[in-house]
């Protein structure tokens, strides 16, 4: 026997340990203060001896319960970043996925895992308005929107006659961070990457967007696509999906939906999402509004030759020896990912318990209660609303006796102090050059009782600040 395995006995052993630790984390969940009480130096300094030349064997899960209490806690009130919950199923999922430690890279490799994942992405396609569309899990939004865009370059186009890329794409101002990333990565650089004016609602501008084509195209560029966002980080804008489809098909372009945050809304709200089904390739982040534990995103595509137009490279001892469509099938044909997690699992075994109707009301809930923030903000003289709440993000600031160009600055401050109160956790966005603060919700757990914690919260926090 190695000295690397443990026996059935020993193992369980150590789960239920690391069991008893997850059921306390969870039943005090809601209590904990959020933002851990720790430096930058204690944190370090709990891991400098790095890792031992000798096991510690079952005293090594000691160091779990002091590392769990030093990070932050996502109870029903952590409403900083567009991050998921961790629904407990899908924690169970993930925990089965380790064990049967599948490479979900071929159907040879993980018959039934294989099979379960491209029944959970049609599925999900379906959810959201996208019926016929096939894909893959990713690790997340970064890598499908870089492999949406990857099919985007190989589909229109590949290369010059010297094999250097060529094209330009184009994205609202008010973009993801991963999509500069991706077009650098692609080999485009980033001054191909065009970004639009917006609306007073965030929204990409459709007549910006025709006129940008357009002078491109007179000064010799060659636009490839463009990356219309559902649900913009800042302020959750949904860009005009339908205009944009329009747009790109009359111009001949791909078009890539950046829904990591907000496209699995679709399932509750439809009608926010007009057009999302006329993308060529969409992003989604199962981590993200179907609470999943991380990581968990989703490419989806309109056409899978597409896909392994841009991805298929297979050295012959990848090869497939079967002519069955099904037994034949691979992954790795249709993404830049070789050895894959059995990402889907979670999301299958969560949608079982749950059922999908249950998902949508917890997301309707969301956006209520995102909703509910912007109310009490209009309701609070103390307050500023600085973008409304069209999805589940709310931008606002604090005012109250304070001169324009005190605010920023006031601002910034508030934010760290209303975190290390640890009753709340909120973050920021700039929105044209004035700092907001933002809650964001996409957190099963928020209850409208914790959405009126947000105001008391803030206020609070401003009148410590300026005692101080």
């Amino acid at each position: 026997m190695s000295s690397l395995d443990l026996s059935p006995a020993h193992f369980r052993r150590l789960a239920d340990r690391v069991s008893t630790l997850a059921e306390e984390w969870l039943e005090e969940l809601d209590t904990r203060r959020i933002a851990p009480d720790i430096t930058g130096a204690a944190s370090e300094a709990m891991f400098s001896e790095g890792l031992p030349e000798q096991g510690l064997g079952d005293a090594s899960l000691d160091a779990l319960k002091p590392l769990m209490a030093g990070t932050r806690a996502g109870n029903a009130r952590f409403l900083a970043y567009v991050f998921g919950s961790g629904e407990p199923v899908g924690v169970l999922g993930d925990y089965v996925a380790s064990v049967v430690n599948q490479n979900v890279t071929a159907w040879r490799s993980a018959p039934t895992v294989v099979s379960l994942e491209r029944s959970v992405v049609r599925s999900l396609a379906n959810a959201v308005g996208c019926p016929g569309f096939t894909g893959s899990f990713t690790g997340g939004g970064s890598s499908a929107n870089m492999m949406g865009l990857a099919m985007a370059r190989e589909a229109l186009a590949p290369a010059n006659e010297d094999g250097s890329p060529s094209g330009v794409m184009y994205a609202s101002a008010e973009v993801h961070m991963s999509i500069p990333k991706a077009v650098a990565l692609l080999g485009l650089g980033r001054k191909n990457l065009r970004l639009i004016p917006t609306d007073a609602q965030w929204r990409m501008r459709p007549d910006a967007l025709v006129k940008a084509i357009e002078e491109d195209r007179a000064a010799g560029r060659r636009p490839i696509a463009v990356i219309a966002t559902a649900g913009t980080v800042n302020t959750g804008a949904v860009d005009p999906l339908r205009d944009v489809a329009r747009i790109v098909r009359e111009h001949g372009l791909w078009m890539h939906v950046d829904g990591a945050y907000g496209a699995l809304a679709a399932m509750a709200h439809p009608e926010k999402f007009e057009g999302l089904g006329e993308a060529d390739s969409l992003s989604m982040d199962a981590h993200k509004w179907l609470y999943q534990p991380a990581d968990c995103g989703v490419l989806l595509f309109r056409d899978a030759k597409a896909a392994r137009r841009a991805f298929s490279f297979t050295g012959d001892y990848a090869r497939s020896l079967t002519a069955d469509a099904v037994e034949g099938f691979a992954f790795f044909d249709e993404s830049m990912e070789l050895s894959r997690r059995a990402r889907a699992l979670k999301v299958w075994l969560s949608v079982r318990f749950h059922g999908l109707a249950a998902f949508r009301e917890s997301i309707r809930r969301d956006v209520a209660n995102a909703k509910r923030l912007e109310g009490l903000v209009r309701e609070t003289p103390a307050l500023e609303l600085l973008a409304p709440a069209t999805l589940s993000a709310v931008c606002f600031r604090y005012r109250a006796g304070l001169e324009d160009a005190q605010l920023d600055d006031f601002n910034t401050k508030l934010l760290a102090h209303i975190n290390r109160r640890g009753r709340v956790y909120i973050s920021n966005a700039t929105l044209e050059g004035r700092f907001s603060l933002r809650a964001c919700f996409v957190n099963h757990r928020t209850t409208p009782e914790d959405v009126t914690t947000v105001p008391r919260e803030v206020l609070a926090a401003a009148e410590e600040l300026k005692a101080l």
